[in-house]
């Protein structure tokens, strides 16, 4: 009984993590993630521990889940890892509202933001 097994629909030498619902809006989010993009992953750590950006250390636990998925399930080799893909979406939105002058409001967004990285293995060069 039960579902049947889905195919991977990744390669062999790549690996994926997958964050929702950071609080943070994509368009800040892209801004860290821009930095890392086809970095290898031990640089990419390097430059995420010291961001000054808050939403940088969310994205580092990605990006180590994704290297831990990587070593762990599909026995690939750390050293050669680097960062194929990273993706932002939008997420939900939270709704809010601010009392304002003369019985009127101001609304108020707070975005959240989904992202996922795909990290792949580098072929040895011979």
């Amino acid at each position: 009984m039960g579902k049947n097994a889905a195919e991977r629909t990744y390669a062999d030498n790549e690996a994926i993590a997958f964050s929702k619902h950071m609080r943070v809006s994509s368009q800040k989010l892209n801004l860290v993630v821009e930095s890392i993009r086809g970095m290898d992953c031990d640089v990419a750590l390097a430059e995420l521990q010291f961001s000054r950006r808050r939403i940088a250390a969310e994205v580092k636990k990605v990006l180590q889940s994704a290297i831990a998925n990587a070593e762990n399930n599909h026995q690939l080799d750390v050293d050669r890892l680097f960062i194929a893909e990273a993706v932002v979406g939008r997420s939900m939105v939270m709704k809010r509202w601010r009392p304002r002058a003369r019985g009127r409001t101001g609304r108020i967004e707070k975005p959240f933001s989904n992202l996922r990285l795909v990290v792949r293995e580098r072929e040895e060069s011979v």
